[in-house]
Parts: C-alpha cells; sequence; structure tokens
C-alpha cells in the first residue's frame, strides 16, 4: 500500500502528459508515447552532457587508473581508497554516467503503471502494425518485431556509450538485453515502443558525438605534465646510479683548469 501510494502522483502526472498528448495535441496514442520519449530525452539533455563529459574524463585519465590498479591490485580497499582521491583530484564523478538511467525509471515505471490500470482507456494500434499498445508485446506477431528491435537498439546503445567500460563489462552490458528479454516480453508493448525509441535517441545521440566531439588522445593523456602535482599516492623517485636521487645540483662549479708548471730561469754563472 505504501508503494502505491507512492507511485499514485507519478501516474497522475504521466496520465495527465499523455492525456494532453492525445487530446490537446492529437496525436494517436502510441506517437503520443513517442512524442513523451521524445520531451524526456530533451529535459534529459544536460544530464547526458554531463555523462558524455564523464565519460571522456574516465579514457583521458585512463592510463593513470590503470596504474593505481596494478599497484594496489592485491589490496581492494586500499584501491578503492585511492581510486576516491584521484577522482575528487580529478574532479571526476564516474557516477554521472548512470543518471540519465537512474533519471528515466520513473518514468519508466509510472508509464508501466498507466498502461496496466488504463487498457481500456489507452488503447489503439501503431503504424498498422501493432495492434494494441497496450497488450502484451507477445499477443501478437508485430511485438516480437518490437522485441528484436528493441535488443539490438539496446546493444547499440551500450556499443557507442560504453566505450568506457572494461573490455568484459561491456561485453556483458551488450548481452543482458537478450536476458531481458523473457521479462520485457511480459510488458506492454506501449513500455517496448517507449524503450525502444529511448534506445535510437542514444544511437543517434552516440553517432552525433562521435562526429562533434574529438576523441582523447591517449599518449598525451598519459604524457606527464609540467610540474606534476604530488600526492599521498605519488611513489619516490628511485635514485640515480650516481647517487644523486635524480635531482639536479644546486650551482654548478666551473672546472679548475691545472695551470702548466712556472719554468724558473737559472742565472747565468758570474764573470770572473
Amino acid at each position: 500500500m505504501i508503494v502505491l501510494s507512492i507511485l499514485t502522483p507519478l501516474e497522475n502526472v504521466m496520465k495527465s502528459i499523455l492525456d494532453f498528448l492525445h487530446g490537446s495535441v492529437g496525436l494517436p496514442w502510441a506517437w503520443s508515447i513517442v512524442a513523451l520519449t521524445v520531451l524526456v530525452r530533451i529535459v534529459l539533455v544536460p544530464l547526458t552532457v554531463r555523462q558524455i563529459h564523464s565519460m571522456q574524463s574516465l579514457q583521458a585519465h585512463a592510463p593513470e587508473m590503470k596504474r593505481l590498479q596494478q599497484q594496489y591490485k592485491g589490496d581492494r580497499a586500499k584501491l578503492n581508497e585511492e581510486l576516491m582521491k584521484f577522482y575528487k583530484e580529478n574532479n571526476i564523478n564516474p557516477a554521472a554516467s548512470c543518471l540519465p538511467l537512474l533519471a528515466q525509471f520513473p518514468v519508466f515505471i509510472a508509464l508501466y503503471f498507466t498502461l496496466k490500470h488504463g487498457t481500456k482507456h489507452i488503447t489503439g494500434s501503431w503504424l498498422h502494425v501493432v495492434p494494441n499498445i497496450s497488450d502484451k508485446a507477445t499477443a501478437h506477431w508485430s511485438g516480437f518485431v518490437l522485441l528484436a528491435i528493441y535488443a539490438g537498439s539496446q546493444i547499440a546503445s551500450t556499443y557507442f556509450m560504453g566505450t568506457t567500460m572494461d573490455k568484459t563489462q561491456r561485453t556483458i552490458m551488450m548481452f543482458l538485453p537478450l536476458v531481458f528479454l523473457t521479462v520485457v516480453s511480459h510488458f506492454p508493448t506501449g513500455l517496448i515502443l517507449y524503450w525502444m525509441t529511448t534506445n535510437l535517441w542514444t544511437v543517434g545521440q552516440g553517432l552525433v558525438t562521435r562526429r562533434l566531439v574529438p576523441k582523447p588522445n591517449p599518449a598525451t593523456a598519459a604524457a606527464p605534465r609540467a610540474g606534476p602535482k604530488r600526492s599521498s599516492r605519488t611513489l619516490p623517485k628511485e635514485p640515480e646510479p650516481d647517487g644523486s636521487n635524480g635531482a639536479a645540483p644546486a650551482a654548478e662549479q666551473p672546472k679548475q683548469v691545472p695551470s702548466a708548471p712556472r719554468r724558473v730561469k737559472k742565472k747565468g754563472r758570474a764573470k770572473r
């Protein structure tokens, strides 16, 4: 009951938005869901920009983070502590890449309950292919087509937006949609339409980002900067073979050239 009382305001807001798009704007219910998706993604553009900047920053500092992982690979707690310090010193927010997804979760839940409780109110076809957007995706053959497009678009969006992930993690994220198909297939078709539109938007966003935003140069990012800022994780320099510890001498003394021996003239013998 407590969960329903919390979700009821979200459901009412979602129903009001869909009623406005359908009644005032004049869009069919299916296209109202597509328009709702576009509006949500436009609102999330600032979070998406932060996500892109965070991913670029992680890419630029990847060599330094990899060195930290190698240095503290035997101590997981110490590694996490040092990574948190590294993020703070370089103004990196690793959670920024998850903000758009988290912000869409309430919209997803509200749309799910709106379609579930409004099966008699929110009905209609889409592109003369989907008979009823309130039915389950497996109720008609067109639902399986939408599920295939959903899975393909989810994999493509992960490919474009997950470039900073570990290779294993990225592979898992790309195959997760195939596992989720068994769960998503029980959702209303209108919800699949919402998520499919979201994924296609993400794919287009990734293509635009790759074209407009230059990729960071790993060689430049890994090169040491002039006057590096030392911290608690900076290892001391190894001493040089000559014992100078890598430090330049305070002042170079001019080399003294040995002078030639003075010639002593022998006095001639006195004349008798």
